[in-house]
């Protein structure tokens, strides 16, 4: 390993479930192919995303379940599930099921459900309110621990402190009934007995769970209090920087050590010699994706384009600011470019990114 690397860095890719989806090609075979190759390409991780009718794509448990027979090594992940669209039993059970069947390579990314109508739309075909989302997201992570951990201790702070988790439904406060017992669990949104029964993951108290949020107040005191990681898509390192400082002393205040929490990082790339065809790639993808420009949509998310160097110094801006496991979105919705682009990563982003050059 060279001066300047980065042993600590890990880089993960995308399953392109959605953009598979969006062309019409609902079958795994390739899906299953691209993690193969990504395993030999070197990362450390692969990601599938989540969604019922907004932007549908084959179910991401199933999807990695599948990919977990077709790896060894190579680390599976949700970024990001939408722990809503499931009962938060049955979440808990598919969970523990899918660490079982990857052997304990799995991190669980989570979504409270991003503000736009078509969540709001999934989330009312789903039978969930979509108001309070943040709270039930929270009670349902305090769940599966309890769950996973045979109806034992959460593992968390006691979640009736007022200023210990401010969401955006302040009364959603989980707590223990009267006569519940180790079990048992009962909180605002979630209740359920009997958790003791349901299989334990293949990790030690459950995988990791990562909150995929933004910068905002309330998103960084729930990320240090409660979570393992945290995996924001924002466009700007500054602020990553800035929020990533919040959180590693919000979880100090909380009695968890500054690095409790994994900085991870969504960031979406065009490859090519072109930049300006790359950018017209990335404006095409988002379109067909979102259905908004490229210059909408890189308002909010970070999007970067250019050649393997550029794009490396793009993303390394971030890794100055603090981030650890950078997940890659190859922004495609062309099965051969998305492949070409996997390699070209692989040869020469990844290198650069982690030598810091």
């Amino acid at each position: 390993m060279g001066h300047g690397d980065r042993p600590d860095l890990r880089i993960g890719v995308l399953l392109p479930t959605r953009e598979a989806a969006a062309g019409g090609d609902w079958t795994v075979a390739p899906l299953l192919d691209f993690a193969r190759e990504a395993e030999r390409l070197g990362f450390d991780s692969l990601w599938t995303g989540d969604s019922l009718l907004a932007r549908p794509r084959l179910d991401p448990v199933v999807v990695l379940a599948a990919a977990a027979t077709a790896t060894t090594r190579i680390t599976l992940g949700t970024a990001a599930l939408t722990a809503a669209l499931r009962h938060p039993l049955i979440g808990a059970h598919q969970i523990a099921s899918l660490d079982r069947a990857a052997a304990g390579r799995l991190v669980v990314g989570l979504g409270a459900g991003f503000p736009a109508p078509g969540t709001e739309e999934e989330f009312a075909a789903a039978g969930v309110p979509f108001t309070g989302r943040a709270g039930r997201l929270d009670e349902t992570v305090l769940l599966w621990r309890r769950a996973w951990r045979g109806g034992g201790d959460t593992g968390a702070a006691p979640y009736d402190d007022p200023g210990a988790a401010p969401h955006d439904d302040p009364g959603a406060t989980p707590h223990d009934g009267p006569g519940a017992g180790p079990s048992d669990f009962t909180g605002r949104h979630c209740r359920a007995g009997r958790l003791d029964r349901l299989p334990r993951p293949a990790t030690a108290g459950g995988p990791p769970l990562w909150l995929a949020g933004s910068d905002t107040p309330r998103v960084v005191a729930r990320v240090a209090r409660l979570y393992d990681g945290w995996l924001p898509f924002l466009p700007d390192p500054a602020a990553y920087a800035r929020a990533l400082e919040r959180i590693r002393r919000l979880a100090v205040e909380h009695g968890r050590p500054a690095d409790a929490v994994v900085p991870g990082l969504y960031a979406t790339v065009a490859i090519g010699p072109d930049r300006e065809r790359a950018r017209k790639q990335l404006d095409t993808y988002t379109r067909g994706y979102y259905g908004q420009s490229l210059e909408r949509m890189a308002q909010f998310q970070a999007f970067g384009y250019g050649s393997a160097p550029e794009c490396a110094a793009w993303l390394g801006a971030y890794v100055r600011a603090g981030a650890r496991h950078v997940v890659l979105r190859i922004g495609s919705l062309d099965p051969g470019a998305q492949r070409a682009q996997l390699a070209e990563a692989a040869d020469v982003l990844v290198p650069a990114l982690r030598a810091g050059t």
